[in-house]
């Protein structure tokens, strides 16, 4: 089973009026993350711990 058919997407709230927007979708041992536009072109898996690390760092501000 792909993670596309195992994950129920989720699109920020605040994404609503954006143009560049992602989905995720939670997985039993982490995410996927695919381009809401461009859903056919696949998506990107990720651990439950390097998703952690990815939400700490963008709470964080280490990408500014």
């Amino acid at each position: 089973m792909t993670a596309r058919r195992r994950a129920v997407w989720h699109k920020s709230s605040h994404s609503q009026h954006q143009t560049a927007c992602v989905e995720v979708g939670r997985l039993g041992d982490g995410a996927a993350v695919r381009d809401t536009k461009n859903r056919a072109a696949g998506y990107v898996t990720t651990t439950r711990e390097q998703w952690r690390a990815f939400v700490e760092a963008v709470k964080t501000d280490r990408f500014a």
